[in-house]
């Protein structure tokens, strides 16, 4: 495989909220109540909603910055790249990178959307999530429907409404909802309990996946307030391993044979182990703990319901037979700090190179999986001959992807920042 012929779409990368998000979409009795990003006198760009301030954190946001800028400052649109919020530039970035297609997780709503689900005032909140989930399926997805996958926000505290928004958006094209990894941790009824069916029963009916991304609770494995964010960052696929764990030890997977999940940027190494532990843990103990995955075993289940995704994961690809190359997903990240961006396809070449991957299995984990799994198409609209890394490169020649410094002097950049003192929000 060579990136004359390497095609990638990314199930997870991120966007940074530009300001006139609401202006088209919110209705005109809660115009003035809607978000709205405003400077503060330290110079940064926050959103205001209510009582809430959000900033965009440093590492939401650090593409084409050197390393050496990384961090979880608040930051200004100024101070990163156009591409994170003009969806115009994003193309630009995605083209020079020879990303075909993307599907964008929210930034400031939180991943889950759980800042509108605070609001008090409920009906405000529906117009906002409403208008929030507008915007990114007609705006920026729709702007480029060969290039993005539409995902959207669902209204958590109420289970009919959140039934509702998913047939709304599904009726648009919509086949994501992005969800939290642990309502329980929000509030709001478990994964055990029979609060969410209707939810499952819509998504599988509509063919929607319940996309999963780490943090979407607001909380991340941490030992200690004071331990560094070296601990956090290290420890963020454990997120989606207590979710994979409590999901699959649910009644969910098996009460809903079509439901899809996929669980997002937790990597793909710990999986086997994973696996073998549930299977162990069913072998020796669902005697007396009572549980039955109908005559199979855990790892069975998993195989029909979890999609999985990686952005450099080694160890996972070379491992990938004991996960299913069916179920395995890449994704680039852009433009959080963990992006391969901008040159994803070598990334990923080089991976699979080191594994002795063959050209059918790339191409599965690479779009092919993304398209089966999100019932998206975008060679409606184009060619796969011009949609691979080397093809879209060449439509931007030119584009600057170049690392440049974007520091203006605002913040001073600490090595041991602890994570009881990371602004809010920061790790979600």
């Amino acid at each position: 495989m060579d990136l004359d012929h390497l095609i990638l779409v990314s199930i997870d990368d991120h966007l940074v909220e530009p300001p006139t998000l609401f202006d088209a979409h919110i209705p005109a009795k809660y115009r003035d109540q809607a978000p709205k990003v405003v400077r503060t006198d330290k110079g940064d760009d926050v959103w205001v909603y209510g009582d809430a301030v959000i900033p965009n954190i440093g590492l939401n946001a650090v593409a084409g910055k050197p390393r050496s800028e990384f961090g979880v400052e608040p930051t200004a649109f100024e101070e990163i790249r156009r591409g994170c919020f003009d969806v115009d530039e994003r193309i630009k970035d995605m083209s020079a990178s020879g990303v075909l297609g993307s599907m964008n997780f929210p930034s400031f709503p939180s991943f889950s959307g759980r800042l509108f689900a605070n609001t008090p005032d409920k009906d405000l909140a529906l117009a906002v999530l409403q208008a929030y989930n507008d915007w990114h399926i007609d705006e920026w997805c729709g702007a480029y429907p060969d290039r993005f996958i539409p995902m959207a926000i669902t209204p958590l505290w109420d289970i009919e409404l959140c039934v509702a928004e998913v047939r709304r958006t599904a009726a648009k094209g919509c086949h994501s909802i992005t969800f939290t990894e642990n309502p329980a941790a929000l509030g709001f009824p478990s994964f055990h309990e029979g609060y969410w069916d209707p939810l499952w029963e819509a998504c599988s009916e509509l063919d929607v996946v319940v996309s999963i991304h780490l943090g979407s609770s607001g909380q991340l494995v941490v030992p200690a307030s004071n331990a560094p964010v070296d601990v956090m960052i290290t420890l963020q696929p454990m997120n989606i391993c207590q979710a994979a764990a409590d999901l699959l030890w649910s009644n969910i997977p098996r009460h809903y044979p079509d439901l899809k999940i996929a669980l997002t940027e937790g990597g793909i190494g710990w999986i086997p182990y994973f696996l073998e532990r549930c299977d162990r843990t069913f072998e020796y103990h669902h005697e007396w703990t009572g549980q039955d995955f109908g005559g199979r075993l855990p790892s069975e289940v998993f195989a029909d319901h979890f999609l999985t995704c990686f952005i450099n994961d080694p160890v996972g690809i070379e491992l990938r037979h004991k996960i299913g190359v069916d179920n395995i997903c890449w994704e680039m990240d852009y433009p959080h700090s963990d992006a391969s961006w901008p040159n994803p396809g070598e990334d990923l070449l080089q991976q699979c190179a080191a594994a002795g991957v063959p050209d059918d299995e790339i191409e599965k984990m690479a779009w092919r999986n993304a398209l089966r799994w999100y019932s998206w198409d975008p060679f409606r609209h184009r060619s796969p001959e011009s949609s691979t890394v080397s093809a879209l490169r060449a439509e931007v020649v030119g584009h600057d992807v170049s690392e440049r410094s974007y520091d203006q002097g605002r913040h001073e950049h600490h090595v041991g920042i602890e994570l009881g003192k990371l602004a809010p929000m920061a790790t979600a």
